[in-house]
C-alpha cells in the first residue's frame, strides 16, 4: 500500500470515528452546561464569551438546538480561519425558526478545505439517515469558510435541495497550496449565491493587490455587499449578518 493511500485511509478513519463520537448527531445528549445551545448565546454585551463558547467546540457538525416536531430544514454555519465565533450569533439566531435546526460545523482550518468538505459531507449523510423529513439544507460559509461549502459540492450526491451562501469568501484562493477546485456544473438541485463585500473595505482582503472573492462559479448568482451597515462600516466579519437580514 503507497504512502499515499495509506494517508487516505487513516484520514476516513478519522472522519468515521468523529461520526462515531458525535452523539449530539443521533441523540441530541450534549451534557455540558456550557454547550452553546443557541437560545443561551448572547449576541449582545456577551457576544464574545459565547463565540468562544461555539468555537470551543470539538471538529464535527454540532445541533446547536434539540430536535423539534416541526422542523423540515437545516441550517449550518460553516466559521473562516482564524475566527472567534462571535460573528456567528446573531445571524444564526436571525435565521433560524420553528422549522429550522441550526448546525455548527466546527472544522480544523490548518487544513485544505477539500478535507473538511468530505468530512462534512459524511456527517451531514449520516444525519439526513436519522432525519429523513428534512426537505432542504442552507450552508453560509463565510470567509475560508466559505471553500469549505463550496468544495463541499464535489463530496456530495443526495437529491435534498441545497443553497449555499459564500460570504466574503476567497473563493479564487488563498495561495496556500491547497487544490481548492470550484465547481464547473451545478446540480440542478444546488444553488450558490456569493455574497463579495467590497475589497477596499474588508480588512481581510484590502491589502491583497486583487479581490480573492472574483471567481467564476457557472450558474451561481453575485451580489456585492453595501459599504455600510448599521452606520458602520461593511467589513469581513459584519458580512454575515447583513447577508442573515437580507436572505
Amino acid at each position: 500500500m503507497s504512502l499515499t493511500e495509506r494517508v487516505r485511509k487513516a484520514n476516513m478513519l478519522l472522519v468515521l470515528c468523529r461520526v462515531l463520537i458525535s452523539t449530539c448527531l443521533a441523540g441530541f445528549s450534549c451534557a455540558s452546561d456550557d454547550y452553546p445551545w443557541l437560545t443561551d448565546l448572547d449576541s449582545g454585551p456577551g457576544v464574545k464569551a459565547s463565540g468562544l463558547r461555539l468555537m470551543n467546540l470539538n471538529p464535527g457538525l454540532h445541533p446547536l438546538e434539540r430536535t423539534t416536531a416541526h422542523v423540515n430544514k437545516l441550517l449550518i454555519g460553516v466559521h473562516g480561519f482564524g475566527s472567534k465565533g462571535y460573528e456567528w450569533i446573531y445571524p444564526l439566531q436571525t435565521l433560524d425558526d420553528e422549522n429550522t435546526l441550526t448546525f455548527f460545523h466546527r472544522w480544523n482550518a490548518f487544513q485544505c478545505t477539500n478535507n473538511a468538505s468530505a468530512e462534512m459531507a459524511l456527517l451531514l449523510r449520516t444525519l439526513l439517515a436519522t432525519h429523513t423529513h428534512v426537505e432542504s439544507i442552507e450552508i453560509i460559509g463565510h470567509s475560508y469558510g466559505g471553500l469549505v461549502a463550496v468544495s463541499f459540492i464535489a463530496h456530495w450526491g443526495q437529491e435534498v435541495p441545497i443553497q449555499i451562501h459564500t460570504v466574503a469568501a476567497p473563493l479564487a484562493g488563498t495561495g496556500s497550496g491547497c487544490d481548492n477546485t470550484l465547481p464547473r456544473v451545478l446540480p440542478s438541485n444546488i444553488e450558490v449565491t456569493q455574497w463579495r463585500t467590497i475589497h477596499a473595505l474588508d480588512n481581510a482582503f484590502k491589502d491583497w493587490p486583487t479581490d480573492p472573492q472574483i471567481a467564476e462559479i457557472p450558474g451561481s448568482l453575485v451580489a456585492r455587499l453595501p459599504e455600510t451597515y448599521r452606520g458602520r462600516r461593511l467589513g469581513h466579519n459584519w458580512s454575515i449578518s447583513w447577508v442573515a437580514d437580507n436572505i
